[in-house]
C-alpha cells in the first residue's frame, strides 16, 4: 500500500493546463505541495504541461513508473490499464466516474478492468474517487483546489471514506476543530482496494493514531472484522455507517454502487471488531476529536468542574444519559475542598466555583480531586469566560494540572470571540473543546467506550490464545 501514498514516480493520465480540469488540478496540487517524486503528465494533445514534459501515452515514458493516476472518460480507462500491464506498472488510482454507480454498462466496464488488473498483479484504488492525501509525503490525487478546501495541518487522524464529498468535508471540519491529518483515502466504488486492506496498513503507520471511517458497505465481511479487530487493538476506529434504512440503502447504491446490507449485522460486527460507532456527523467528528487528543479513562467516575452551576447540572444529566457515573466526593475530599476554596463555592459534583471564580480556583479544585485523590478517572471542565476573574491563564493551569494527573479531560465552554480564542489555546494543548454540555458528555462517553471495547477485544484475543 505504501506506493499509493509515497510513490517514487507518478503518471497523471489526462493531464492538462485547462482551468477547472480534474487532472489539471491534480497535477497543480502536486506541484504546489512540492511533492518530491517524479511526475509524468500524459496527454497526446500537449508537449509540455506546467513546464513538465508531456507524454502521448504511458508507453512512451522510458523511466519506470510506480503509480498511474487516471482521470479520463470511463470508456477509455480500460485501454490505459492494458498499457499499464504491458509496462508492468503495479498501482493505479482511477479517479474517473461512470462505472458501477451508473448501472449494468458501468458494471461490465469495471469487471473488464478488474480482470486485467488481477491477471497482471495491478492494485487499483477507485474508480469514482478522489484517491489519497498523505500529509507527510506531500502526495495527493485530490482534484479539489486548496483555495476551496482548508489544507490540513499535519497530525494523527487518518480518514477512510467511500464518499469523496464526505472525505473533503472532514478535512474542512478537522481544520476548524484543530485536528491534524495524517492520511485520507477515498476509494469510491472499491473495485479492488478497500477497508480490509487499508486497515492493516494504517495499523502499522507511524503517523496514524486514530482512524475515522465513513462506510456505505464493507468489502469483505470476515476479512474486515479480522482486520478491524487487529487494528483496534492498537488504534481507535470510529465509524459512521450510512445506508441503514431503505432510502439510505437506495441512495448508497446510486452513489458508489454499494449494497449497504442489513444494519443489525454491521452493528454486531462493529462490536466484535472493537469499532466505536457514531450516530451522525456531529457525534462522529466529536468522537474522533476526543480520541485524537486524549487517552481513554481507566474507569467511569467523572468529575465536573464549572463556574456556571446551570451548565454543570446539564452536563450531569447528559453524563447519566450516556452511561457516565458522576459520584459525589468523599467526606474527606469535600473537607479538603472546603479548606482550599471560598466558603460560598458549592463543594459537590459538579464542583461549582460560581461566577466569582478565578483561574487559580480551577487549578485548586482539579489538583485536589484529580492529582491528590484517586476518586475520579476523568473530568469534564466548564470554564465560562465571561466573568472578570477568568483569563487566558486558566488554559495553562488546567492543562498542567490534568497532565500531572495523567487523566483525560474534555472542555465545554460557550461564548463569543474571546471564548473562541480560549478554545484554540486549549486545543493547542491537545484538550478537545465542545460548545455544548451535550456534546462534551457524549465525547467523554466515546472515550470511555474506547476503553471498554479495547478491554473486550483483548479478552477475546486472550481467550483465543488459551484455546
Amino acid at each position: 500500500m505504501e506506493t499509493f501514498f509515497n510513490p517514487p514516480s507518478v503518471a497523471i493520465v489526462g493531464a492538462t493546463e485547462k482551468p477547472g480540469s480534474l487532472p489539471g488540478i491534480i497535477l497543480k496540487n502536486l506541484i504546489d505541495m512540492d511533492f518530491q517524486g517524479r511526475i509524468y503528465p500524459v496527454n497526446p494533445k500537449y508537449k509540455t504541461i506546467f513546464g513538465l514534459t508531456c507524454f502521448s501515452s504511458i508507453l512512451d515514458i522510458t523511466d519506470n513508473v510506480a503509480l498511474t493516476v487516471i482521470a479520463i472518460p470511463a470508456p477509455l480507462v480500460l485501454e490505459v490499464v492494458q498499457q499499464q500491464a504491458r509496462k508492468q506498472i503495479r498501482h493505479a488510482i482511477i479517479i474517473s466516474a461512470g462505472f458501477r454507480e451508473m448501472g449494468e454498462e458501468g458494471i461490465a466496464m469495471e469487471e473488464r478492468i478488474k480482470y486485467v488488473a488481477r491477471e497482471n498483479d495491478i492494485r487499483i484504488l477507485g474508480p469514482n474517487c478522489l484517491g489519497v492525501l498523505d500529509n507527510y509525503t506531500n502526495f495527493t490525487t485530490s482534484f479539489l483546489s486548496w483555495e476551496r478546501v482548508s489544507y490540513p495541518k499535519k497530525g494523527s487522524l487518518s480518514i477512510l471514506s467511500q464518499s469523496g464529498a464526505f472525505a473533503i468535508a472532514l478535512l474542512d471540519l478537522a481544520s476548524q476543530e484543530g485536528l491534524g491529518i495524517a492520511k485520507m483515502v477515498n476509494y469510491g466504488n472499491r473495485l479492488d482496494v478497500g477497508e480490509s486492506i487499508l486497515l492493516p496498513f494504517l495499523r502499522d503507520d507511524v503517523h496514524t493514531r486514530v482512524i475515522a471511517i465513513y462506510m456505505e458497505s464493507v468489502d469483505h465481511g470476515r476479512r474486515f472484522i479480522e482486520a478491524a479487530k487487529s487494528c483496534s487493538e492498537k488504534k481507535p476506529i470510529v465509524a459512521l455507517k450510512v445506508g441503514k434504512g431503505a432510502a439510505g440503502i437506495a441512495a448508497a447504491r446510486s452513489h458508489t454502487g454499494a449494497i449497504a446490507g442489513n444494519y443489525a449485522i454491521y452493528k454486531a460486527a462493529f462490536l466484535k471488531a472493537g469499532i466505536i460507532e457514531a450516530n451522525g456527523l456531529e457525534e462522529f467528528i466529536d468522537g474522533v476529536k476526543a480520541l485524537s487528543m486524549q487517552n481513554p479513562p481507566k474507569g467511569n467516575r467523572i468529575l465536573i468542574v464549572t463556574n456556571g452551576g446551570g451548565f454543570g447540572v446539564i452536563v450531569a444529566d447528559h453524563c447519566s444519559e450516556n452511561g457516565l457515573d458522576v459520584p459525589l466526593p468523599s467526606p474527606q475530599l469535600k473537607e479538603k475542598l472546603r479548606n482550599k476554596l471560598s466558603a460560598f463555592y458549592v463543594v459537590s459534583n459538579p464542583v461549582d466555583l460560581t461566577g466569582s471564580a478565578c483561574d487559580q480556583d480551577y487549578h485548586t479544585a482539579l489538583n485536589a480531586c484529580m492529582v491528590e485523590s484517586d476518586e475520579y478517572d476523568a473530568a469534564i471542565i466548564i470554564p465560562l469566560m465571561a466573568p472578570q476573574g477568568m483569563t487566558e491563564k486558566v488554559v495553562g493551569l488546567i492543562a498542567d494540572t490534568m497532565t500531572r494527573a495523567g487523566k483525560p479531560a474534555v472542555i465545554c465552554t460557550v461564548g463569543g470571540a474571546f471564548t473562541l480564542k480560549i478554545k484554540q489555546l486549549f486545543e493547542d494543548h491537545e484538550f478537545p473543546v465542545y460548545p455544548s454540555p451535550e456534546r462534551s458528555a457524549k465525547a467523554m462517553s466515546m472515550l470511555l467506550k474506547r476503553r471498554q471495547l479495547l478491554e473486550g477485544v483483548k479478552r477475546s484475543h486472550h481467550t483465543r490464545t488459551l484455546r
